[in-house]
């Protein structure tokens, strides 16, 4: 039987740098927001949802103009957790599919909103991976080149870090204190021994 993972953390925590490391370990890793990206461009159902809540204007010549679609969200949670409800769904239909074709031993989908999508339920194990507000807040304005404001927005509309680890079976410290990489391949051999039993 092959182990289902999920990975998570706040923003700016370094999920995506935790999930290269299992990669090159070679575990296949499902990118529920790059996925979700395309999902915006390919999946005919959610494209409609989208013309039909928020209007035809967020697709321009086939496809969806982000910027549009974020102004139309932005500051409105009532629009915002409606978006939400179009797009998880068709999300976590497409990361059960991937998984369906894999044979590693422990397969990863790596997602910011595990907990808040209801996708947790699916999954035998949470890793979480935890750093300091601070660091979030520097990594996330550095990579995005977005305000401090945006950014704590964008954390606000999270599940509180503390709580996101509580809920998690195994964490990863990601604070420029404690090595990455030994860290991951403890727990990859760990879930080896898992997956064997």
């Amino acid at each position: 039987m092959i182990l289902k993972i999920g990975l998570t953390g706040g923003i700016g925590s370094g999920k995506s740098t935790v999930a290269k490391v299992f990669e090159l370990l070679g575990i296949p890793v499902y990118y529920a927001d790059t996925a979700s990206k395309l999902l915006y461009q390919t999946n005919q159902e959610l494209m409609s949802s989208i013309k039909k809540y928020f209007g035809e204007e967020m697709y321009e010549g086939g496809n969806l103009n982000r910027s549009k679609l974020a102004a139309a969200v932005f500051g409105n949670d009532e629009k915002l957790q409606l978006l939400n409800s179009l797009v998880h769904p068709p999300t976590i239909k497409d990361a059960e599919d991937w998984m369906a074709k894999q044979t590693a031993p422990y397969i990863i989908k790596e997602a910011a909103l595990l907990f808040e999508a209801g996708s947790a339920s699916g999954l035998d194990y949470i890793i979480g991976v935890q750093a300091p507000k601070h660091l979030r807040l520097k990594r996330a304005m550095d990579r995005d080149g977005a305000t401090r404001e945006d950014i704590l927005n964008r954390m606000n509309r999270q599940i509180d870090e503390t709580i996101k680890m509580r809920l998690s079976d195994f964490v990863i410290r990601n604070d420029e204190q404690e090595l990455v990489i030994p860290q991951v391949i403890s727990l990859h051999n760990q879930l080896l021994q898992l997956a064997a039993n």
